[in-house]
């Protein structure tokens, strides 16, 4: 981050302006709403004498800036439009340790004032990092459409509530509890239709029933997609902001673990080829153990949890623990890697099923029916195969899959790295060791294979073989 959000307590706090123009006006107008105490220096106050001459917090002072005027200074804002003037208040500030705004010069500040979406006590603040003004206002008017009056009354109630419900709900996790059952509550919209007196009469059956202490807690089993955050569904957001512990694969990306929120406890338990650091066993029980703590856990898995990924194995364990559980589906590495490949994985001229396999190692590929997996008009996607590419391709050759059959190994699907691999199935080995394929890759064999030349969109980085042409469109 180029610049630390932070929100300052200026109420009652000397604050320097220097300027008295009208851009300086508007920011006395929100130094004041947050209480703080200006001295305004300008060598002409008549833009603003009128109007703050009587007003106790602010005090003029009609001379030219000099650093001396610093002194006991928690901010400064230059707002004059003589850039050797806004230079020497920033150059004073520094001198002093002061924080200080130079308007509309970000190179001279040490700090930036944001766009502002004001439900007050809830206040929003967009910065760009004063790189782009006008998307942050922008995003502002989106967010000021977005979030309506009600929530600041809602902030405003649950001030008045906040000793009450420490009180007596002195556990912390059970408080977090209490709010999110509030949030998701119909009290909300009764503060929005202005129903006051409802409101608290629900705030308050919530807040006795979270005084019943729960026997358990409860485990989610997450989806997270194959690594594009975007791809999240808005239970498995939720999930996310409200788990108090979160275990989470190898193949979860870095960006859906932003999401969590910030005090939950992330615990990897990732498993990778030749490197099962947290057996299936231990993952069972660590869920038990922590869901018998009372806490909201998080189970977290790559793609979906129940395509290849054992979660129907841990919700039996969780089950025969009578432990609570939900199931919040993940869009699959197959389907969202293709998409992003622009690989249809069924079309009605090239395939008309799919079929999901997996062959992370020799004893599951020699389960699989290969004489049914090389028939034609279909689409085979191959999970955790990069390490039987060579016993992919002979036992689909042996069953009587053409040579020339298309492939592509999609690599870091979905995430900016993506990287598609194409070729025949008679080079699949080569091909993939020629360029290095790395896990996570996901394998697509089929005619449709062959689409993705005219169909990508996303981040087009395609290694093709030299006997690899591109599917041409017929006039």
């Amino acid at each position: 981050m180029d610049y630390f959000p932070l929100f300052l307590r200026l109420q009652g706090k000397p604050v320097l302006l220097v300027g008295a123009g009208e851009v300086a006006r508007r920011k006395l107008v929100l130094l004041r709403a947050a209480g703080a105490v200006v001295t305004v220096v300008a060598p002409d106050l008549s833009g603003i004498a009128a109007e703050y001459g009587d007003d106790a917090q602010v005090s003029l002072r009609q001379q030219a800036f000099a650093p001396e005027q610093l002194h006991g200074k928690w901010l400064v804002i230059a707002a004059t439009n003589d850039p050797s003037v806004n230079a020497a208040v920033a150059h004073a500030a520094e001198a002093q340790q002061i924080w200080a705004n130079v308007v509309d010069d970000t190179e001279q500040c040490s700090a930036i004032v944001p766009a502002i979406v004001d439900r007050s006590p809830v206040v929003i603040a967009i910065s760009s990092g004063a790189t782009a003004p006008v998307l942050a206002r922008r995003i502002r008017a989106q967010l000021e459409a977005l979030i309506d009056e009600s929530v600041g009354t809602l902030a405003k109630l649950a001030q008045c509530w906040r000793e009450t419900i420490k009180t007596r709900l002195p556990d912390v996790s059970a408080r977090r509890r209490f709010w999110d059952a509030v949030l998701d509550s119909r009290l909300p919209t009764l503060l929005k239709n202005r129903r006051q007196q409802d409101a608290e009469q629900l705030l308050s059956d919530l807040l006795a029933q979270a005084e019943t202490p729960q026997q358990r807690g409860h485990v989610s089993l997450v989806g997270a997609g194959p690594g594009d955050p975007g791809l999240l569904t808005l239970n498995a957001q939720r999930a996310l902001q409200q788990a108090d512990v979160i275990f989470y694969d190898q193949l979860v990306s870095p960006a859906v673990l932003e999401l969590a929120r910030r005090d939950a406890e992330l615990i990897s338990v990732g498993k990778k080829a030749g490197d099962h650091k947290t057996s299936q066993a231990a993952i069972n029980a660590l869920l038990v153990e922590h869901a018998r703590q009372n806490k909201r856990v998080v189970r977290l898995k790559g793609g979906d949890p129940f395509i290849f990924g054992r979660g129907g194995e841990e919700l039996e364990a969780l089950a025969a623990e009578h432990i609570s559980f939900d199931v919040v589906p993940g869009i699959t590495a197959a389907i969202a890697c293709a998409a992003y490949a622009g690989i249809p994985l069924t079309h009605r001229s090239h395939a008309q099923s799919v079929r999901f396999v997996t062959a992370h190692c020799q004893n599951s590929a020699d389960t699989l029916d290969w004489a049914n997996l090389a028939r034609e008009q279909q689409t085979l996607a191959f999970y955790m195969g990069v390490a039987q590419l060579e016993t992919i391709r002979t036992k689909l050759l042996e069953h009587g899959a053409a040579p020339t059959l298309p492939f592509a190994m999609i690599e870091n699907g979905s995430r900016p790295e993506q990287r598609v691999i194409t070729g025949h199935l008679s080079e699949l080995p080569e091909q993939a060791r020629k360029h290095q394929v790395q896990s996570p890759a996901l394998l697509v064999i089929g005619d449709v294979a062959k689409l993705h030349h005219r169909l990508q969109w996303f981040n087009p980085e395609t290694v093709r073989s030299e006997n690899t042409q591109p599917e041409r469109s017929v006039a």
